[in-house]
């Protein structure tokens, strides 16, 4: 094909490649069920979704898409169904409140593994 029969628009940058489209980095236990491949992206450790939910082949940069999508998506919904919107601390600092109305013997926030919650 000649250089003007060439179909005009952006010429691709890179040409591509399966491998480095859907092979991500190498994960990072986070936790016993999860997991991090990208920074901020956390995932169900894939050998816990084998039997009733089987995952999908995803190309790295569509996983990318979701998690920068996410905080629009997240505003989104916010705005059409939510009543009111409250922080992660908001919701701790009133679990911690009532916690210690009914047993005021027990250390306050702060003081246990996480915000002063003890295991049971």
């Amino acid at each position: 094909m000649r250089t003007d029969d060439q179909p005009t628009g952006p010429a691709a940058t890179a040409p591509y490649r399966f491998a480095e489209q859907h092979t991500p980095p190498a994960p990072l236990r986070v936790s016993e069920v999860a997991q991090t491949t990208f920074e901020h992206v956390y995932e169900v450790d894939p050998r816990l979704m084998q039997t009733h939910v089987l995952q999908q082949v995803f190309p790295n940069w569509d996983t990318l898409r979701i998690m920068r999508s996410r905080q629009d998506h997240l505003a989104w919904m916010h705005q059409h169904f939510a009543e009111r919107v409250i922080t992660g601390s908001e919701l701790l600092t009133e679990v911690d409140a009532e916690a210690e109305l009914r047993n005021p013997q027990q250390s306050g926030a702060g003081t246990g593994p996480i915000h002063g919650h003890s295991a049971p």
